[in-house]
């Protein structure tokens, strides 16, 4: 019964005197508001390799009118809505894990790197980086899904020379030779091409082709998702038994593109052929219940892909904070 009436008393006390003079006769809080956000980088173990997954930055699209394509601009909006998410402005993120598999250090992607084509919220994967406590120096391999501004961005830095000066790169030959062509500098792709010829010509010396199937690096194997771009892959990383596949841009959207994974994306290549693969590749992670990363899902990109009706459904991974 005390500690009802010390309870009931300690209310009215409140009541009485008001809020302030309790909290200590100020309506301000005493301590700043601070303004900084967590370093953007995560953490996760796979097997016996340690996974750091480093954000670039958010990249934003916009309204979804006329980049997401073959369903009506209203139900995409009601899509957005309905999960909570801006109807009028697509917000991608960029994830790239890096894998330490004890013997190497591999990188997925590299962000724009110095491009603002998108704003200036992108370029800051040397900063996750650095936050992340990984020197560049240490990246023993740069694996490309492919060479859109976005992922091939972050080789060189301002002064035009490599930011990871002992890796090799991996890259398929077929998106290579298309988006570093100087006969499409003429084109509608012309920024695309001048900075994949920007980042990717300095380390032609350096780069190692990979093909479907192929196991080129230890516990890395990549698997041809073409129709984003001509030589988009996406890659099984395995360790001890343990996988995940990187999607690279396989479905750059967790909602839109999930939920109705044939709706076109105006940024692919092939449209049409990129949606074939999107459902073909979707199929074969969900029945394997493989774990998948994908680029520009929402922070951190982990999770996992099941079947929903005609579509699938994207089920973020629990972040773990204790390794």
């Amino acid at each position: 019964m005390t500690s009802n009436v010390s309870r009931r008393s300690l209310l009215a006390l409140g009541a009485g005197l008001g809020a302030t003079t309790l909290l200590g006769g100020s309506a301000q809080a005493r301590a700043p508001k601070l303004g900084t956000q967590s370093p953007y980088w995560h953490r996760f173990n796979l097997g016996s390799a340690e996974v750091t997954v480093v954000s670039d930055g958010p990249l934003p699209l916009g309204p979804p009118k006329g980049t997401f394509i073959g369903v009506p601009d209203d139900e995409v909006k009601k899509m957005l809505s309905d999960n909570f998410l801006s109807p009028d402005n697509i917000v991608l993120e960029q994830n790239s894990p890096i894998v330490n598999m004890g013997d190497k250090l591999v990188l997925f992607d590299t962000g724009m790197g110095t491009s603002k084509a998108f704003g200036p919220t992108t370029g800051r994967q040397q900063k996750s980086m650095a936050e992340a406590g990984i020197k560049p120096a240490d990246i023993d391999a740069v694996v490309f899904s492919h060479a859109h501004i976005d992922h091939i961005g972050g080789v060189v830095g301002e002064d035009g020379k490599p930011l990871f000066p002992n890796a090799q790169y991996y890259i398929a030959q077929s998106d290579f030779d298309y988006w570093t062509d100087e006969g499409k500098m003429g084109s509608p792709l012309k920024d695309f091409v001048v900075h994949a010829r920007k980042n990717l010509l300095p380390v032609r010396d350096r780069l190692v082709y990979f093909k479907d199937g192929q196991e080129f690096l230890p516990g890395v194997q990549a698997l041809a998702a073409p129709g984003h771009t001509v030589g988009h892959h996406i890659f099984m990383v395995t360790s001890e038994g343990k996988s995940f596949a990187f999607l690279g841009d396989l479905s750059h959207h967790s909602v839109l593109l999930l939920e109705k994974p044939r709706m076109e994306f105006s940024y692919d290549t092939d449209p049409k052929q990129a949606a074939a693969t999107r459902v073909k590749m979707l199929d074969m992670l969900a029945a394997n219940k493989t774990p998948v990363m994908s680029y520009h899902f929402a922070w951190p990109g982990y999770g996992h892909v099941a079947k929903a009706g005609e579509g699938f459904h994207y089920y973020p991974e629990p972040m773990q904070m204790v390794l």
